[in-house]
């Protein structure tokens, strides 16, 4: 019987399929981010359908010219995403495409010239801001001010698209989940004060989906006064290893909104 990861980050198809033994060594990229805190996965979003507009702040964080994690413009100069993307990586080994629903194509593309983990960066506080080499034009997104349990929510991601690690690559088109914030089903370690339960609904098929291997870092967004705002970014599965079987863990953005103020002013 296959050992459940109940804190598996959201990594993609590239950095191997994850296993109980070997969670914590193959959950970097290949190029040399550090291995993430146990209970870390790198998602893609499972069902859901293909991104039904441009999200202007929408990033895909890659190396080598292929996608790894997904991340949210908030200014002209710089973004939010997970940290087990990023942490013990260099700037120098990242590009970003930032504006495009095509991973491979369009949008505005950049360096990094700088990356700021969470002081405290743990399980519970998976976030990190980017700083881009050069400004973009693309308009950023503006991070909501709370995100209660019942608030209605879509996901954006590139990541695979079958729940078993390792399943697929991912698509090249951006894809879009609606979904809502649960008050529970997320595994033991949750953190409601800095963590986000995000429901996995069930297909016209009768499957579940959400978040999955390769959306690591992607963003969880809300209607506000009819404007996208920024509530979370996908940090790990919720439960099992496989994705979709429970609900998804967030990094709750809105809580980290001090240390994004500070770090950004800089």
């Amino acid at each position: 019987m296959r050992t459940p990861l109940p804190h598996t980050p959201f990594l993609p198809k590239a950095l191997g399929a994850l296993t109980a033994a070997t969670a914590l060594a193959l959950a970097v990229p290949a190029t040399g981010a550090a291995a993430a805190p146990a209970g870390h996965p790198l998602p893609h979003i499972v069902g859901g359908g293909t991104a039904s507009q441009t999200y202007s702040f929408m990033i895909s964080l890659q190396q080598d010219g292929s996608h790894v994690c997904g991340a949210s413009l908030i200014s002209p100069t710089w973004a939010v995403t997970a940290a087990h993307c990023v942490s013990g990586a260099t700037p120098d080994q990242f590009t970003v495409r930032v504006g495009s629903t095509d991973r491979t194509g369009g949008g505005e593309v950049t360096g990094l010239s700088r990356i700021v983990v969470h002081p405290n960066y743990s399980t519970n506080n998976d976030i990190a801001l980017l700083q881009l080499s050069s400004p973009v034009q693309a308009a950023p997104i503006r991070i909501a001010d709370s995100a209660p349990v019942g608030t209605a929510t879509r996901l954006l991601g590139w990541g695979q698209e079958t729940p078993q690690p390792g399943g697929d690559g991912g698509p090249d088109q951006l894809k879009e989940l609606d979904t809502s914030l649960v008050a529970d089903g997320c595994a033991e370690g949750f953190d409601a004060g800095s963590e986000l339960c995000v429901n996995n609904p069930q297909g016209p098929d009768g499957s579940n989906q959400g978040a999955c291997y390769g959306d690591s870092g992607g963003p969880a967004i809300a209607r506000v006064n009819g404007d996208w705002q920024l509530i979370g970014a996908t940090s790990r599965s919720g439960g099992d290893a496989t994705c979709a079987v429970n609900p998804s863990i967030y990094t709750n953005v809105t809580a980290f909104a001090d240390f994004v103020r500070t770090t950004t002013a800089g």
